[in-house]
């Protein structure tokens, strides 16, 4: 491996966010990852966990030897924790403290869930006009269908992906994962919280940032809501194919693997048929224009993939590229690890966690985006259950260890 894929100490100097304070109370995927975020680029993060399970994903997924899931470990980075029980009031009185001394509160709990904690909006903004709150639940914090729970699955479905996922003769499919609404939200999430920091730059006031998941999927389907408004249009399951533009599918090749070949134009078709030993289907040819293309749909794909079907994947590569057709190979994460181009991004972050025995060495997705400046970076992995209780308590809101002590004795931590 390279120096660029391995993550083994902090970046260099401060953050982008240095100095900001974040309290993650969220518990899953959303609203951590969101607070991950910005963990990554320099926010001091306070993972806040139940005492007992602390955060479900603890658990989720495949297991390691130090009792902590790959999903936490990785998920869980740069993170610290403290455990509270916000059902003690104790333990809320002391959430209230840290609400003081902080920027930033994610939470993803059903909406009233924080309310019923006496930890709602209107009660944290009493403890710190500043906060600015970032809300991420099923289906946002108004509306009819408010107070339903939901998961990343029902934002799929809800959100309009589902159903054009799959081919039109079988039932529609998972759209690649189950999360995806849950990493989109969370970064909706970060994205909105570094919004409402600018303004409070401003007005000095914080604000909350209200996120249904099943919204960041519908944000993301292009022309879906404005051409079925304009015209009635109802897109329908295409299999690997794109409306409106053909041939954008996923090709087979000769050593039984897969190719996806991406011609948006007319000019980029008319290369891919010179690239084929086809000119005359391009230009003034039966296939030339858009239209053509779409009115013959399945017969642009067979002759395409009749073409790929002859070539390994990698000869297709090597013309398309030539060729100036946009194309890349379909992966498998083995074939990810292997590329050199992921390689040489440092795409892949290799990240010691000492806490496992054996091999202690993980590899995580590296951050993103990439900044020259103020890069981002892994300082460590998910932290052991309360690992920075005493940490935070004392440094924040300035405990001493008898009120510490006093506060885990009663259950509040």
């Amino acid at each position: 491996m390279t120096d660029a894929q391995r993550q083994d100490a902090p970046p260099p100097g401060p953050g982008a966010l240095a100095g900001i304070r974040v309290l993650d109370c969220a518990t899953f995927i959303a609203g951590p990852y969101c607070a991950t975020f910005l963990a990554e680029f320099g926010a001091e993060v306070v993972k806040v966990e139940m005492p007992g399970p602390g955060d479900p994903t603890r658990k989720f997924g495949t297991p390691t030897t130090c009792g902590d899931s790959l999903v936490w470990l990785s998920e869980g980075r740069n993170k610290k924790s403290l455990t509270i029980n916000f059902k003690n009031a104790d333990g809320a009185a002391l959430l209230r403290k840290l609400v003081e001394k902080a920027d930033v509160l994610v939470e993803n709990f059903q909406p009233g869930t924080m309310e019923s904690w006496g930890l709602g909006w209107e009660d944290l903004k009493k403890h710190n006009p500043g906060l600015v709150m970032v809300r991420i639940s099923a289906y946002g914090q108004t509306g009819p269908y408010s107070p339903r729970p939901g998961f990343g699955r029902i934002a799929n479905a809800f959100g309009g992906i589902s159903f054009l996922a799959g081919y039109p003769d079988r039932p529609p499919v998972t759209p690649g994962s189950a999360t995806l609404p849950d990493y989109l939200s969370g970064m909706y999430g970060a994205m909105g919280a570094l919004v409402a920091l600018r303004a409070r730059e401003r007005t000095g006031e914080g604000q909350v940032v209200d996120i249904g998941l099943y919204e960041s999927v519908f944000r993301i389907l292009d022309e879906l809501a404005p051409a079925y408004h304009y015209k009635g249009y109802v897109r329908q399951r295409m299999g690997p194919g794109t409306v409106n533009v053909v041939p954008h599918s996923h090709y087979p090749t000769s050593d039984e693997r897969w190719i996806a070949i991406a011609c948006t134009s007319d000019k980029i078709f008319a290369r891919l048929a010179e690239v084929m030993g086809s000119p005359d289907m391009a230009g003034s040819g039966k296939w030339g224009t858009v239209a053509q293309r779409e009115a013959d749909r399945e017969a642009v794909d067979a002759f395409v993939g009749a073409w790929t079907g002859r070539h390994t994947r990698e000869e297709v590569l090597g013309l398309c590229s030539a060729g100036e057709v946009p194309c890349g190979p379909l992966y498998s994460i083995d074939e990810i690890f292997e590329d050199p181009h992921y390689r040489a991004r440092g795409n892949i972050a290799f990240v010691k966690e000492p806490r496992v025995t054996g091999n202690n060495e993980f590899a995580v997705p590296n951050v993103v985006p990439r900044l020259t400046g103020t890069p981002g970076g892994i300082n460590w992995l998910g932290p052991l259950l309360g690992a920075h209780t005493e940490e935070v308590l004392k440094d924040w809101i300035g405990l001493s260890q008898a009120e510490i002590e006093a506060l885990r004795k009663n259950g509040a931590i």
